[in-house]
């Protein structure tokens, strides 16, 4: 749906560095997942996809063609600075964000009473956007970028402002979104979010890329082939040469239940067969890093 091929962007007369020979490839109806830390370059990538900003080199495609002014109408864009009129009814601003994407009148106001069923905000379409809560007002900005169907929708910390019941309405909107064919970018810091949601990822760090691919690729390859071993009916001999052949960590005792863990990358038969000699195996889990510890690992 959307090809990066290395794209480059300064700013301040190319004394600061905003991404550096940049490419990404985002498939067709997935959630792809834009991380990195405050200032890496996400937004600026953001920005250059909607064309508010251009890449100093670089191309960028939409379905294999160059990017370009007729894009605007596919893309739905939800900015983490978060863009409404506050002294405008908020069924006036649903129509003109509507018609500037080429929306008739009746068709946007189908495709509102659609959206705001489905989000519970049917009372709202006469209130003033001051009137409203920030959550409240962060449902309006997320109806105004869908309201147009777009083929690829961009959300920028879409979850901010957001209790917990309202951003799992949300994100319950936005699989739906994807199981309908959209493509989406999803730039957050919520790392359970990218494990709830992304199909894939791309970390960026000091402009440039540092990892991309699936999240499970990506999460696989920062195992450390460490396990988590609990055992009961222990026979303490067996246990006290078992602890001095192999490493373990994190040794703990609950309900008779011995709990420890233990890195063995090679040999997990040998790990399993001495371990049966200890006690009974009640569970045996490789632990796969979240993507939080991703995150941090990569970027330092």
């Amino acid at each position: 749906m959307l090809k990066a091929e290395h794209v480059t962007k300064t700013y301040n007369a190319g004394k600061k560095l905003a991404l550096h020979d940049f490419s990404i490839n985002v498939p067709e109806g997935s959630i792809y997942g834009l991380l990195g830390p405050n200032g890496a370059g996400k937004t600026t990538f953001i920005r250059i996809i909607n064309q508010i900003t251009q890449a100093d080199s670089g191309e960028v495609f939409i379905n294999n063609e160059k990017l370009n002014p007729e894009h605007i109408k596919q893309i739905g864009y939800m900015p983490e600075e978060r863009g409404l009129y506050k002294n405008m009814t908020v069924g006036d601003q649903i129509l003109y964000f509507g018609e500037l994407k080429g929306m008739g009148k009746n068709d946007a106001l189908d495709q509102a009473k659609y959206w705001f069923g489905q989000l519970q905000i049917d009372q709202w379409w006469k209130k003033k956007l001051s009137e409203l809560s920030k959550g409240m007002a962060q449902k309006i900005q997320f109806v105004v970028t869908v309201l147009h169907r777009p083929k690829l929708l961009i959300l920028d910390e879409p979850f901010s402002g957001f209790d917990p019941v309202n951003a799992n309405l949300i994100k319950d909107q936005i699989l739906n979104l994807k199981n309908q064919g959209t493509t989406i970018i999803l730039s957050t810091h919520r790392m359970e979010s990218v494990e709830e949601m992304c199909d894939y990822v791309a970390l960026i760090n000091n402009a440039k890329k540092v990892l991309d691919g699936k999240v499970f690729e990506v999460r696989e390859k920062f195992k450390k082939n460490i396990f988590k071993v609990t055992l009961s009916d222990v026979d303490n001999d067996h246990f006290e040469s078992f602890k001095n052949q192999f490493q373990i960590e994190d040794y703990s005792i609950e309900n008779q239940l011995i709990s420890f863990d233990i890195k063995n990358g090679d040999h997990q038969n040998l790990l399993l067969n001495e371990l049966m000699k200890v006690g009974k195996i009640r569970s045996f889990d490789e632990k796969i890093p979240s993507m939080n510890e991703v995150f941090i690992n990569a970027v330092q």
